[in-house]
């Protein structure tokens, strides 16, 4: 059964950290390019960071780079983003996704919610 679970939301003040992760099972982890979206109250969801398959590679949107990092440990299924310097315009619940490299093939977490308030 393919599964991507996320973890690691939470309650953070502006300017605090926080660290999310996302373990896959039921697919080749390392045949996917692994990417974060994010979706606040009232809003679409939006592209936020992605890695390839490898690790070799990372995009960011505009409006988190400088401040998250994604990363990827393909030994444990799992993919990270690091968030720091949290803003309460990055609040919102946050998802990953797995693309599989040669196909339109995709999944989706059920996400993990990020509060941003003092």
């Amino acid at each position: 059964q393919v599964q991507l679970v996320e973890s690691g939301g939470g309650l953070v003040q502006p300017g605090g950290s926080l660290r999310l992760s996302c373990t896959a099972s039921g697919f080749t982890f390392s045949s996917y390019v692994m990417r974060w979206y994010r979706q606040a109250p009232g809003k679409e969801r939006e592209f936020v960071a992605s890695i390839t398959n490898t690790g070799g590679s990372t995009t960011y949107a505009d409006s988190v780079k400088g401040r998250f990092t994604i990363s990827r440990d393909n030994t444990k299924n799992t993919v990270y983003l690091q968030m720091n310097g949290l803003k309460p315009e990055d609040r919102g619940m946050y998802f990953c996704n797995a693309l599989h490299v040669y196909s339109t093939y995709q999944e989706w977490g059920q996400g993990t919610q990020v509060t941003v308030s003092s």
